[in-house]
């Protein structure tokens, strides 16, 4: 477990999960927001993203969190382990209401509101990324694919490795 990925809905935990990972594994960690996302709430563009992803996935080793679904298949092919956090809507739903308020480590700004665009994304999720993240698992069964349909299952699974 050099190059893991993980992967998972808005409020899944992605991100407190990884962080959690980069402490018992020291493996370097980044969160996909802090590099899209500038603190003025406007983004780089999809080019310099782009370039920024293909220089963190050919390094040697790394966590990178976030869901970006339109980077899914770079990612996948160049990790060796995908970690997802495959939770229902209102899991997640609870966990993009809990946020709100809270300094976070992988986003450059604290949100003060929900906001309806990431709703959206959360009550899509299953329809939209779920069947494609499915496909590309299939297309790649040489990573090695560990889910989890809780959070405690995840808990567990961080504290005993």
């Amino acid at each position: 477990m050099k190059k893991v990925l993980v992967l998972g809905c808005s409020g899944s935990g992605k991100s407190t999960f990884s962080i959690k990972l980069h402490e018992k594994t020291d493996l370097p960690l980044y969160h996909l927001d802090n590099i899209w996302w500038k603190a003025d709430r406007t983004h780089i563009s999809r080019d310099e993203f782009d370039q920024k992803l293909s220089d963190l996935v050919s390094r040697d080793s790394w966590i990178i969190d976030g869901d970006y679904s339109r980077t899914y298949e770079k990612r996948i092919a160049a990790c060796d382990t995908i970690i997802f956090l495959d939770y229902g809507e209102q899991v997640c739903m609870d966990g993009i209401i809990g946020r709100v308020g809270q300094d976070r480590p992988d986003m450059p700004w604290t949100e003060n509101k929900l906001d309806p665009e990431l709703v959206e994304l959360v009550k899509n999720y299953e329809e939209e990324n779920k069947p494609v993240l499915y496909e590309l698992f299939y297309k790649y069964p040489d990573k090695k694919l560990i889910t989890f349909s809780t959070r405690e299952e995840a808990e567990k699974w961080i504290t005993e490795i």
